[in-house]
């Protein structure tokens, strides 16, 4: 095992509760855990991490992160005093210590010279700037989806870290499912004939009445959580879930869900640095209240040998093998198709097909599911090879839900060049591609 070359064993002892006087004054006396003779992994080959934007999501990919024994989480943020705390004392209980540090300001965990790598995972409007600015003070970064609220943020993402050569995953952990990679290696290994038509079902979003300002909570910083978005007053329900039905906070589920089905979508057709080149569709969009993402939703885009994909917002049985909400890809080709979603089915046609099926049935929940995805991030920080969801990669399956959405947005067809990352003659669509930010936050 390689080891990380930014901190020193003795830096990593104190900081991970170690008491190096002790050590030198008793060598005798020290631990074989903290030399590493017991099979655990010592102090200078762990990657010490910290975690911004404790939520949900946040808190789960930390505690998968920490079972990781060559992991250690020293500090962790968020603009919620309640949070931060929540999270403190789950890392605490995990190590049996006190010793995790909480900061409110992302830019304050990023100056410490102790952490090698970082999670983000905080709402979308966050997710370039955190992988911007950790970039800029030599961290590595496991970033979740979708990486970018805009085309530009996510490219902004991808020029940074290859400017820096930083490690960036982005959490798409479907890529490191062995449920969803059977389904990608049926299509891309010609199993099912040539490549016809890649469904991706991304749902769509809800609607809601006009939000009432209510007073900020004691404790958080509203402020720091609205970061770079449009200011609007607080209201709980908008600061728990719906800012993700909101054009200015988030792309709906189209960038939501389509983050984890358009990518695994571009597995299958083997286009990880191109995308689709024209894109046509149709959306219903709420006529009052504050949610203004699509509520109804077809898009078929087309890729230039011809291949299609197309985003539902609901499930047919005429296309759909399972019926069931769960997320889903569906990959059909001239001699047959394979299917998958996160409760773990698989279909194919022809059956025969899945005769090749090496694994159990597990649900997305499962937490061999996710470590996959955790272990190759730690992996690449430690050998600096790139991950299986890096940066370029992650924006330009980001960026076919942008486009997709502009699309819905403007009412009509768009032409998309990947290489130009732009639209093709359409200067109403170029428009879109970036947001101006609030100040004083930039790319």
């Amino acid at each position: 095992m390689s080891k990380i070359s930014r901190r020193g064993f003795l830096s990593r002892g104190a900081r991970l509760g170690g008491t190096l006087a002790a050590a030198v004054a008793a060598p005798y006396i020290v631990p074989s855990s903290v030399l590493g003779k017991d099979g655990s992994v010592p102090p200078s080959e762990r990657v010490a991490m910290g975690g911004i934007g404790m939520g949900g999501q946040g808190t789960r990919d930390m505690r998968n992160f920490m079972m990781c024994e060559d992991v250690q989480f020293v500090a962790v943020c968020d603009a919620d005093t309640q949070r931060r705390q929540q999270a403190k004392a789950v890392v605490d209980e995990y190590y049996g210590n006190e010793n995790c540090a909480t900061h409110s300001d992302f830019r304050d965990l990023l100056a410490r010279d102790d952490i090698d790598a970082v999670l983000s995972a905080t709402g979308e409007r966050w997710h370039a700037l955190t992988a911007i600015f950790a970039a800029r003070a030599g961290k590595d970064i496991y970033c979740e989806k979708p990486m970018s609220l805009t085309i530009a943020e996510g490219r902004a993402v991808a020029d940074t870290v290859d400017r820096y050569g930083t490690v960036y995953q982005c959490g798409t952990q479907r890529r490191s499912m062995q449920s969803f990679a059977f389904a990608v290696k049926v299509a891309r290994n010609g199993m099912i004939g040539k490549l016809r038509t890649l469904h991706s079902y991304v749902r769509a979003g809800q609607s809601c009445g006009v939000l009432t300002p209510q007073p900020v909570p004691d404790g958080f910083d509203y402020e720091m959580w609205l970061g770079p978005t449009p200011f609007i007053p607080y209201n709980t329900d908008f600061v728990r879930n719906l800012w993700k039905n909101h054009f200015d906070y988030s792309g709906g589920m189209i960038t939501d869900w389509g983050a984890h089905c358009n990518d695994l979508a571009q597995m299958a057709h083997g286009s990880d640095l191109t995308g689709p080149v024209e894109y046509e569709g149709t959306a219903k969009f709420p006529q009052s209240g504050f949610c203004n993402v699509p509520i109804a939703l077809h898009v078929e885009a087309r890729y230039a040998d011809g291949v299609r994909l197309i985003m539902y917002d609901t499930k047919s049985p005429d296309i759909w093998p399972n019926m069931n909400t769960e997320l889903s890809v569906k990959f059909e080709g001239e001699e047959g198709w394979v299917y998958v979603d996160d409760g773990g089915n698989v279909d194919a046609e022809p059956k025969s097909l899945l005769q090749n099926r090496k694994f159990e049935k597990q649900q997305w929940t499962d937490a061999a599911n996710w470590q996959g995805h955790h272990r190759n991030f730690l992996d690449c920080v430690k050998t600096r090879a790139a991950t299986i969801a890096p940066a370029e990669v992650a924006h330009r399956s980001t960026t076919i839900c942008h486009v997709a959405n502009i699309c819905l947005r403007l009412g009509r067809s768009v032409s998309w060049d990947p290489q130009a990352e732009r639209f093709v003659n359409d200067a109403e669509a170029d428009k879109m591609i970036s947001r101006p930010m609030r100040k004083p936050w930039r790319l």
